[in-house]
């Protein structure tokens, strides 16, 4: 039995309710984080919790909690799920008023929730033992303010649905431009010449945990070129090698996109070295 927190109170998940009249539930007015967790020990819990600060303040919700109190519920879950790897989702909304209305109401409580999720083994960072995605391309109509990591993921669910009916497990999206920028659920990278490059962030990209810890090492390590610049989908198509990146995929690499091999069908081989940096250093951040 999963155990959830809820406002001040762990209790079993399918336990845990809320108002039909929480803005979280009306409007999609809050913010999320998913923080993996492998044997108990958290990657990226400081950015992770940055980056929730960072949306509640920019979505004006009053919630006076900061690294401490999110600290000790994410531990506390842990405990009280044991497992070999968790990802601990966490979930804040305006909360709710006493009617529908669009304006941000006055005197409302946030509504606080956790909880475990599923999330598979952290990726072995080998060539013939890595999961290799294949993805499909499609134009990207989601909201302008991707940045922020929102509750309202219609747009994101609707093109994810879209290239999993074709039998892919992630789509990579691309502006009017034919400029690449994200994933459905992840960051995007392609390798060129043994230069690992990834669009700058922006109000189209959501700024990854894994994206940010793996430029970091890769840039500690210095063993791999990294740049941050507009990627255009003729450089993709062309690309020696495309990575995806998300909390629970880590760094995985991409065989096939709109059908046809990428990397001879095959893991590359600076994913490898890449994967192996971070499976290394993700644990410092």
């Amino acid at each position: 039995m999963k155990i959830a927190y809820l406002n001040g109170t762990y209790m079993p998940l399918d336990e845990a309710r809320i108002s039909p009249l929480d803005r979280g539930f009306l409007f999609g007015d809050g913010i999320y984080e998913v923080i993996p967790s492998y044997a108990g020990k958290m990657v990226g819990f400081g950015p992770h919790i940055d980056r929730m600060l960072e949306g509640l303040a920019t979505l004006e919700i009053g919630l006076e909690w900061r690294h401490n109190e999110w600290r000790q519920v994410c531990e506390e879950l842990i405990a009280r799920n044991p497992s070999p790897q968790l990802g601990l989702y966490l979930h804040v909304t305006r909360g709710a008023d006493n009617k529908r209305h669009h304006p941000y109401p006055q005197g409302v409580k946030p509504t606080v929730f956790a909880m475990p999720t599923e999330i598979p083994p952290a990726p072995i960072p080998e060539r013939d033992k890595v999961k290799g995605y294949k993805v499909s391309s499609m134009l990207d109509k989601r909201w302008r303010r991707c940045q922020i990591k929102s509750i309202s993921l219609l747009g994101n669910v609707m093109h994810f649905q879209n290239g999993y009916a074709q039998g892919n497990g992630e789509v990579l999206l691309y502006n009017d431009a034919n400029e690449l920028t994200e994933c459905g659920a992840c960051n995007a990278y392609i390798v060129k010449d043994g230069t690992l490059i990834t669009p700058p962030l922006d109000n189209q990209i959501l700024a990854g945990i894994t994206r940010l810890i793996a430029l970091d090492v890769l840039r500690k390590d210095g063993s791999i070129p990294v740049e941050e610049r507009v990627v255009t989908m003729d450089e993709v198509r062309q690309a020696d090698e495309i990575w995806i990146s998300s909390s629970s995929k880590e760094i995985a690499p991409v065989i096939e996109l709109d059908g046809q091999p990428i990397s001879g069908g095959c893991p590359g081989p600076v994913w490898e070295q890449a994967a192996k940096l971070y499976s290394a250093g993700k644990y410092n951040y």
